[in-house]
């Protein structure tokens, strides 16, 4: 089997060298492509307007210098040649990626596109503490990561699903198990916008977070409430995001 690896905390990023760790417990055959710079946030961009400069670091270890997404295209169509991926990973970020997370993260976005061309694809994500911060337990993606892998791959990934993986902030003795999760919903007041001067006296803002309003008790069966009970949290979460009910309204409103 043949892996292709990305992520979006960038090249030398710690979470990288433990999705290559899960992908070479599952096979021999890994590659890595990942952005040259932290990519967090950037969601489902594509380089369009700027051309991406490629650097090869060691042998089967590329760096991008653009998107997650411009590293899965890279990987799939130009540095692997005629020989496709069979598998996407993604990640491990460092940080869980739940909820509207989803809309945000460049982790889920590199998954994504493994799925739009073709290959089951995985999102992998370590949850932190704030104890754990600087030293998120990656030892629990790690245990946990390969053997759900391989699970999942058995079960057979429908060709437009990509699985979303979160690993809790525990150590792995400490997880309960594994719940098969929907996306959950934050309480948005945890958004705050943090203004700030520079040295000659104009304000920059900073997009910051709120962790207080981000405490309310998640909803049952969400990713959200998965890892507060010290669950790996599995969700598949479709390419296609049509909202079928509401179209079905749509059809009698709009006639």
């Amino acid at each position: 089997m043949r892996i292709l690896c990305t992520n979006d905390d960038g090249i030398h990023a710690p979470g990288l060298q433990v999705v290559e760790q899960i992908a070479r417990a599952l096979s021999d055959d890994v590659w890595i492509v990942a952005p040259e710079l932290d990519q967090s946030g950037v969601s489902h961009s594509l380089s369009l307007n700027d051309p991406l400069r490629l650097r090869e670091v060691s042998p089967r270890h590329f760096a991008v210098r653009g998107t997650p997404t411009d590293c899965v295209i890279m990987g799939a169509r130009h540095i692997l040649g005629d020989k496709l991926p069979d598998l996407v990973l993604s990640g491990v970020n460092k940080g869980r990626n739940v909820a509207e997370d989803v809309v945000y993260s460049g982790t889920i976005a590199g998954a994504l596109e493994g799925t739009i061309l073709g290959f089951p694809s995985f999102a992998l994500s370590q949850e932190f503490s704030i104890e754990t911060r600087n030293a998120p337990l990656w030892d629990t993606a790690l245990k946990f990561g390969p053997d759900i892998i391989r699970k999942v791959i058995g079960a057979g990934v429908p060709r437009n699903t990509v699985i979303n993986v979160n690993f809790p902030s525990c150590m792995p003795d400490d997880v309960k198990g594994i719940r098969i999760t929907r996306q959950g919903k934050r309480n948005q007041g945890f958004l705050k916008i943090d203004r700030r001067h520079d040295g000659r006296g104009n304000p920059y803002f900073w997009i910051g977070f709120e962790r207080a309003a981000m405490m309310d008790a998640p909803a049952e069966g969400t990713d959200l409430a998965a890892l507060a009970a010290r669950y790996v949290s599995v969700t598949p979460l479709r390419l296609d995001r049509t909202d079928e009910a509401f179209s079905e309204t749509l059809i009698d409103t709009l006639k």
